[in-house]
């Protein structure tokens, strides 16, 4: 697959996909994740640290990631929202809060990292070819555009799809 990066506020791209699977559950496959990650601290001046007390700490950085794609995965396209962001120093012996790798909801996707603004958040395409790059280029200028169609984003099979609710 070819990445593309894509020049789209990430809220924006969240919101939107949102609210087009609220209206039509099947025209996309979402699956978000949360990952931490210890990493070790910095020798910054503004710490002020030895070297014991730096094996103490340890900096955790949480990584989200929504990947959107069509149910058909043969439409050749994928779309991915990243945000990554620094918790700060925490003792190295502190329980994180949340698994070191976990699924979690859409929702809570876009409420904990965000609408909250948390971290720096990028959006990627990624095209498998010439097709798969066309259809993700619409979906991007939908995007943009605040555009909802019922079946977007999937294969003529989508948009024969009963609606949930």
């Amino acid at each position: 697959m070819e990445t593309y990066s894509v020049d789209i506020d990430p809220e924006q791209v969240v919101r939107w996909v949102l609210e087009e699977h609220q209206a039509s559950p099947l025209a996309f496959r979402l699956v978000a994740r949360r990952s931490v990650e210890p990493r070790e601290l910095p020798a910054k001046s503004e710490f002020r640290l030895g070297d014991e007390e730096r094996e103490d700490l340890s900096e955790i950085a949480t990584f989200a990631t929504l990947e959107i794609a069509p149910v058909h995965a043969g439409d050749g396209w994928r779309l991915t929202v990243t945000v990554e962001d620094e918790l700060g120093p925490r003792l190295a012996d502190d329980e994180l809060a949340v698994e070191p790798d976990e699924e979690i909801e859409v929702d809570t996707f876009y409420r904990e990292f965000i609408r909250n603004g948390r971290g720096n958040a990028t959006v990627a395409a990624e095209a498998d070819s010439p097709i798969g790059k066309a259809r993700i280029t619409r979906l991007l200028h939908a995007i943009e555009r605040n555009e909802h169609k019922k079946g977007r984003g999937g294969s003529q099979s989508d948009k024969h799809a009963p609606r949930a609710g």
